[in-house]
């Protein structure tokens, strides 16, 4: 779909202080050579590290709270769903899968950028790192409000679905769910965006960090049933996101007085 890299890969040195970051950027690349991944993937991935760096690329105290929460709503969820879009596949294709077990929950592939080809790759991919019945090849039914290709979706998962995971998320999509009535969580960096306003739970927090965060909250959860009511009683969405903007604050302060002293 793409044309073909012009050079090898790079080969990041392991001691490399970023070489995490890195081999991601290179495993996105690769991917989206392949077709799984737009260009406007690999700029949307990078305004994302922007935030991350603002949370000194670790996960907050909000995040975690959020994060417990998102998985005691896919617990007491009727039809849980986690939709996944070409970057979501890339990052961490095994730990969206492995949440899905441990959660009951079906996966979707819902895209902006849809062909048919895209999909079945997509699909395809999900399914060769061990996925089953993946939802979203022959789409039955729309998201209502929406007037893009992220309107095509499956009745058995997105339409029917009471709480949807939407990893990497953009506004609209997140709005129209919510409208539908349902339990909406996103996992965007960026604790301002549209998505992080719209949803029931919003997770500011790196995708990877994010889902082995939650695969460990789900077996901590998974039979205690008094633990998640607990957390959603507690549970408000309003003030996780304040407290998200002001450790981001926080940390900017620090960074500003720690330039000041020369350190």
């Amino acid at each position: 779909m793409y044309p073909d890299r012009a050079s090898e890969p790079v080969d990041i040195p392991k001691d490399h202080p970023r070489y995490s970051s890195l081999m991601v950027r290179e495993r996105l690349t690769e991917l989206m050579m392949k077709g799984l991944v737009t260009p406007t993937g690999l700029i949307s991935h990078g305004r994302g590290e922007a935030f991350d760096y603002l949370m000194n690329e670790s996960t907050t105290q909000a995040a975690l709270d959020a994060q417990r929460a998102a998985v005691a709503y896919l617990f007491n969820a009727r039809n849980p769903v986690i939709c996944v879009n070409g970057n979501a596949a890339a990052l961490d294709a095994q730990r969206i899968i492995e949440l899905s077990l441990e959660t009951g929950s079906k996966i979707e592939v819902n895209i902006f950028h849809r062909t048919e080809e895209r999909m079945g790759s997509l699909i395809e991919y999900m399914e060769s790192c061990g996925a089953k019945n993946v939802l979203g090849r022959n789409p039955d039914s729309r998201i209502p409000g929406l007037s893009s290709y992220r309107a095509l979706c499956t009745n058995e998962g997105i339409y029917s679905s009471d709480v949807i995971l939407v990893p990497i998320e953009d506004g609209d999509r997140a709005e129209a769910l919510v409208s539908m009535g349902k339990v909406v969580i996103s996992v965007d960096l960026n604790p301002l965006s549209r998505t992080s306003r719209a949803a029931t739970v919003s997770i500011s927090d790196e995708l990877s960090r994010a889902l082995a965060n939650m695969l460990r909250f789900a077996k901590e959860l998974k039979n205690n049933e008094k633990e998640k009511k607990r957390i959603l009683a507690k549970f408000s969405n309003s003030d996780n996101r304040k407290a998200a903007i002001d450790q981001i604050c926080e940390n900017l302060r620090s960074a500003a007085e720690d330039q000041k002293v020369g350190r």
